[in-house]
């Protein structure tokens, strides 16, 4: 089974699959040896990672192809890459997947924000129309060259029109031939318990640790219904959270040791980045 099957059986299990994000290769290389079962490419991720910047838009088309052909050859796990708003209009979203496509993306996820977009759980959102979001949608399902390859469609309309609007696009997008199903930072508990009911597309349910929506067990969210339930920054937000704990005592103390509650041991860094293979293929090839 490709990793693009692999990933549409899990969301069509609907057993609220753990989707953690990436931000480069290595935290790629994190989540899969620690058990998961697929990535989440985030664009906040590589923004805020890579440029130092908010999620508002700053990122484009070559730096997510660059970051998922690097991830694509450091993982074997399914790929969920997120592609922002296409990057302009329905001609762009089929440029996009082609390129994301060639890059090794199993699913490709587009959303309906004004460009430049926001963060989904920051202020000041505004959505484009509900035909040309669809178009969009249409655009995308027709330029995938493999089949396999997932579009994954995702409405920010909540946040300004409503909550029974987003269910109207979302249910658009699933006509259009949208795999996957995201309604962008829904805020209540009874929002939801209600969306796997009133969609028939496998969801992903979004868990912004500090956003908008109430955070809920990924068996919950499975006994309700959902395909997958994503953690987009929590590996980022980890990383933050030990990079100030280590170099805070690095600046109070005027050392740091190798202290596994502080940093990665040496050999734990060298075994995830694959040191003791190419130390094999090096003798084999001496």
């Amino acid at each position: 089974m490709s990793t693009r099957q692999q990933l549409k059986a899990l969301a069509e299990a609907r057993r609220g699959v753990l989707v953690p994000g990436a931000f480069n290769a290595l935290s790629a290389k994190v989540i899969e040896d620690l058990g998961f079962e697929a990535i989440y490419i985030t664009g906040a991720g590589v923004t805020n990672m890579h440029f130092g910047l908010p999620d508002q838009g700053f990122m484009g088309l070559a730096d997510i192809a660059d970051h998922t052909a690097r991830i694509r050859d450091a993982v074997q796990l399914p790929l969920i890459v997120d592609a922002d708003t296409g990057f302009g209009n329905a001609l762009n979203v089929r440029h996009t997947v082609r390129t994301l496509e060639r890059a090794g993306a199993d699913c490709i996820q587009f959303e309906d924000q004004i460009a430049p977009k926001r963060c989904g759980h920051f202020a000041g959102k505004d959505v484009i129309s509900t035909e040309e979001a669809v178009s969009k949608i249409k655009a995308a399902v027709d330029a995938r060259q493999d089949p396999n390859l997932l579009i994954m469609a995702r409405t920010d309309a909540c946040a300004t029109q409503g909550f029974e609007a987003a269910i109207e696009r979302a249910q658009r997008f699933s006509e259009a031939g949208a795999d996957i199903l995201f309604v962008e930072a829904v805020t209540t508990a009874e929002e939801i318990r209600a969306l796997p009911q009133r969609l028939q597309r496998p969801q992903l349910m979004n868990m912004v640790i500090g956003g908008r929506t109430p955070i809920v067990g990924a068996e919950e969210l499975a006994g309700l219904g959902y395909g997958l339930v994503l953690y987009a920054n929590a590996a980022l937000q980890g990383a933050l959270a030990g990079m100030q704990k280590a170099l805070t005592e690095l600046r109070d103390s005027r050392r740091l040791l190798e202290d596994p509650a502080l940093v990665a041991p040496f050999a734990e860094r060298q075994r995830l980045v694959g040191k003791p293979l190419l130390d094999e293929l090096e003798r084999r090839y001496s």
